[in-house]
């Protein structure tokens, strides 16, 4: 089937390199001495063990960390339900590029070891309204660790949402096990199973699909990945954003993603010759892979340039030993969930938990009739405008 691969280009550090199996031992850590480590993080094992929580104490302390990446980093590495929005850069990726309040917990036994691990962040702003969300701008989140544990961290959140008056809390777990909270069928992923072999895939899709990946190839576009792709992402998806009339995250945030995730994080672009038309950057995870941020021209579309995105995203898992393909959180029933089910993935709920003191069911979103004329607006602007404003607006907005 050498006529449907895509023309790829990626480097070979972008290669996750197998590490070495983790001892079943409690994560144990030293709460005087928290120092923030700046090391970029390594992916976990495909295979990780899981790890070894021991049987909790009647008292367990909660631990405020400012630092102490490493041993965070270990816990979430062996922690089942985990994923790389637990990992601890997006606390300095948050702070520095967002000015985001982050809260990072731990829950401790009487001999240090920590049991549980809680990443929280606060989003305040007086039009939009004050929210605690694990993680925002992110598509997972939430506690780990024992029952014990997730039970003393989300007892803590609860109590600081009451506190701090907060709208909403905002828990965005894919594992809602023994979380005593209302949950959010607000949001839901499409989740695809990858064959080991490239040809077995692309023979599985509708023969107008197989069509619609032939179509851009014909026509000479080509793809490219690796970390000096960033800029062009960029360049694609503010562009994209603004014509949909949404606030576009700052340049910095994805600069420091691909400082931060040099293994985990992965960059695309489609191009026309030296012109880039589609765009996406997402994570690898133990076996999946999530296509967290995409976007393409409106001048692509004839071109079908966004599905030689997703496929050629999907040769490069393929070849990665991916074997789940995570399309992102998308609306039940809306334009983009529509367009992910059409390469045969089936749906997951995203089981969010949220706790409120009020009335509030979700943060702001462009689809809110409150702030219906806010993406009106936003079209009509500018994109330098709108790529300088943006990033000032969508800090409020997780």
């Amino acid at each position: 089937m050498a006529d449907a691969r895509a023309t790829l280009s990626w480097a070979p550090e972008d290669r996750a390199a197998p590490r070495a199996p983790v001892d079943r031992i409690p994560v144990r850590a030293d709460p005087r001495n928290h120092v923030c480590a700046a090391a970029a993080f390594e992916p976990p094992d495909r295979s990780p063990q899981e790890i070894c929580v021991s049987d909790p104490r009647p008292q367990l302390e909660l631990l405020t960390l400012n630092g102490d990446a490493r041993a965070w980093d270990e816990f979430v590495t062996r922690a089942q339900g985990s994923s790389f929005c637990h990992l601890s850069s997006w606390r300095q990726i948050l702070s520095d590029t967002l000015g985001a309040e982050c809260l990072y917990w731990a829950a401790a036994d009487a001999e240090g070891a920590w049991q549980g691990i809680l990443p929280l962040v606060r989003v305040r702003s007086r039009i939009f309204g004050h929210y605690l969300v694990s993680l925002p701008f992110l598509n997972d989140g939430g506690p780990l660790g024992s029952p014990a544990a997730r039970d003393r961290l989300v007892g803590e959140a609860v109590t600081e949402a009451r506190r701090s008056a907060a709208d909403l809390l905002e828990l965005r777990t894919r594992d809602p096990c023994g979380l005593e909270l209302p949950v959010s069928s607000r949001k839901i992923t499409v989740l695809l199973q990858l064959p080991s072999d490239v040809d077995a895939l692309f023979r599985s899709f509708p023969a107008k699909l197989r069509s619609q990946i032939r179509r851009p190839m014909k026509e000479g576009l080509t793809v490219r990945f690796g970390p000096e792709q960033r800029e062009a992402f960029y360049e694609v998806f503010s562009r994209a954003m603004r014509d949909l009339g949404t606030p576009v995250l700052p340049r910095a945030f994805f600069e420091r993603i691909a400082a931060a995730f040099p293994q985990l994080a992965v960059f695309g672009v489609v191009y026309r010759g030296d012109q880039p038309l589609a765009a996406g950057c997402g994570f690898i995870w133990r076996d999946e892979f999530e296509m967290t941020w995409a976007g393409a021209l409106r001048e692509s579309r004839p071109l079908s340039a966004n599905m030689l995105l997703y496929w050629a995203f999907m040769e490069q898992m393929i070849a990665r030993g991916v074997r789940v393909f995570n399309f992102g959180r998308c609306t039940p029933g809306g334009g983009t969930h529509h367009f992910k089910q059409q390469w045969g993935g089936r749906d997951v709920p995203l089981p969010w938990r949220q706790f409120s003191t009020g009335a509030v069911k979700a943060p702001p979103s462009p689809g809110d009739p409150a702030f219906s004329w806010g993406p009106r607006l936003w079209r009509r602007l500018p994109l330098s405008i709108a790529n300088r404003l943006g990033p000032r607006l969508v800090r409020f907005i997780p």
